[in-house]
């Protein structure tokens, strides 16, 4: 993700987060004090970085499912055309067809100007370079949620300390201890616990989904990049002894 727009998107959800807990919230909620803003910041952006995941799984895939339009692309390039194999990628999108058709398009455009064995060299460099510019999108804002889920068990842990000292400092008071003071801290230690565990619990799960995707999606592509050059291999081979 774009720095700026991070960096836009943290600010805007820091200031939706003090919305919420000032307007929004129950009095007994509140009680956990200036930390829940933070957790209530640290939730926003991770929904925000979940929606982006999602979309970004949406546009990766294509317009058709991926293993249909796998099916597809075999058949005709078994049919030796190549041509309709990059229409079949162009109208397909996504990450899978734009390896493959990188790979065809250059197939196709060293037909007549280079040998076989050259012309595989160049098709396999442009399906690298290709996945190279891919793997990244598969890949992005993974870290950050990865860090808010660690910043989020962090600040819970905080808040559970701070409330604790808030706790022990009401009960070590001369005589009866302050009763409300202690509640206070009681309860800002375990609000402040309770939502940074949940949102650690949710930002967890939403990492390994997304990790667990983006590794199958990869294995599609080079499962698939794979059978192509196969495929291809076998027609400058045999364009190779057609000429002998």
């Amino acid at each position: 993700m774009n720095p700026t727009f991070f960096y836009v998107l943290f600010c805007s959800a820091a200031v939706a987060g003090y919305g919420i807990y000032r307007f929004a919230l129950p009095e007994y909620i509140r009680l956990g004090g200036w930390l829940v803003p933070v957790i209530i910041t640290l939730s926003i952006v991770a929904v925000a970085l979940v929606l982006e995941r999602l979309l970004t799984l949406r546009r990766v895939q294509g317009g058709r499912n991926v293993r249909a339009f796998a099916e597809d692309l075999h058949e005709t390039l078994r049919a030796g055309n190549v041509t309709r194999g990059i229409e079949v990628c162009r109208r397909q999108g996504g990450s899978l067809a734009n390896v493959v058709g990188a790979g065809l398009e250059r197939f196709h455009e060293t037909k007549a100007s280079a040998s076989p064995d050259h012309r595989m060299a160049e098709t396999r460099r442009a399906i690298q370079e290709a996945n190279a510019l891919e793997m990244p999108v598969l890949e992005r804002n993974l870290i950050a949620l990865s860090t808010i889920a660690s910043i989020a068990t962090m600040v819970g842990l905080l808040g559970t300390v701070i409330g604790m000292i808030r706790s022990f400092k009401a009960m070590a008071t001369v005589g009866a201890p302050d009763a409300i003071q202690l509640a206070t801290g009681i309860s800002e230690a375990l609000i402040n616990t309770a939502g940074g565990l949940f949102l650690a619990i949710l930002t967890i799960v939403a990492y390994n989904f997304f990790t667990a995707k983006a590794e199958a999606i990869s294995h599609v592509i080079e499962e698939t990049a794979f059978e192509v050059l196969e495929t291809l291999g076998s027609q400058a081979e045999a364009s190779r002894e057609r000429a002998a």
